[in-house]
C-alpha cells in the first residue's frame, strides 16, 4: 500500500462518520481539521500538542506580521519539541 493510500484510509473507513457535517460549511471545517491533522502526522509532529500549540498561538498572531503564520506551519523549525512526536 502506497504512503498516500494509508493517510486517507482511517478518513476511508469512518466516512460514514462525516455525514453528520450536516451543512457545506461544517463539511469544510471538518476537511480543514482533518487536513492540518494529517499534515502534522506526516511532519513528525503529534497532532494533539500541535493543534493545543495552535489554539493558543493563533488568537493573539499579529498579522501584520507577514512571517508570523509562516512559523506555525508543521513543517517550521520554530515549532516547541513539546510538538515533536519524539519529544513526547
Amino acid at each position: 500500500m502506497y504512503r498516500g493510500e494509508r493517510s486517507i484510509k482511517p478518513f476511508v473507513i469512518g466516512r460514514k462518520n462525516w455525514l453528520f457535517a450536516n451543512t457545506p460549511r461544517g463539511a469544510s471545517a471538518s476537511a480543514t481539521i482533518y487536513s492540518i491533522v494529517e499534515t502534522a502526522k506526516e511532519n513528525g509532529l503529534n497532532p494533539f500538542s500541535y493543534l493545543q500549540y495552535l489554539f493558543e498561538r493563533l488568537p493573539n498572531l499579529d498579522i501584520q506580521d507577514q512571517n508570523a503564520l509562516d512559523e506555525l506551519l508543521p513543517w517550521s523549525a520554530t515549532l516547541p519539541p513539546a510538538c515533536r512526536v519524539n519529544n513526547i
